[in-house]
């Protein structure tokens, strides 16, 4: 978030819904990817799959429902599905990702704690 200038912004009035990878997510991305999107040449990438990862408003796991496709304020959608009581999400590759802590409460919004790391096209 800080290489890619956007503390400010997601530190603001909000509210934002941010699905949060872990440590452990992001650690599933193909080796050298994470070091590759913090060169400076690459801050648009890097914004843009941080971006990915946020919902304008505050969107709790109640408000999720089967099926749903929400939209990111990076503009492309993520879809959702419910199943066993488990949420996932799905990004435009088709990669899935699982909300492992739902609803922490922040100043500005909420928090998802998911996964993977979810991508863009």
């Amino acid at each position: 978030v800080k290489a890619a200038g956007l503390v400010e912004t997601l530190s603001g009035e909000g509210p934002f819904t941010v699905f949060a990878p872990t440590n452990d997510a992001f650690s599933k991305l193909p080796e050298g990817t994470l070091e590759s999107l913090l060169k400076p040449e690459n801050v648009e990438q890097l914004k843009s799959i941080l971006t990915y990862h946020v919902v304008s408003g505050k969107v709790m796991s109640s408000d999720l429902s089967d099926g749903q496709v929400v939209t990111t304020v990076q503009g492309a959608t993520l879809k959702v599905s419910i199943a066993n009581g488990e949420v996932t999400l799905t990004d435009a590759k088709g990669n899935v990702s699982k909300v492992a802590k739902a609803d922490v409460g922040t100043n500005n919004g909420v928090i998802h704690v998911i996964d993977t790391v979810v991508l863009p096209n």
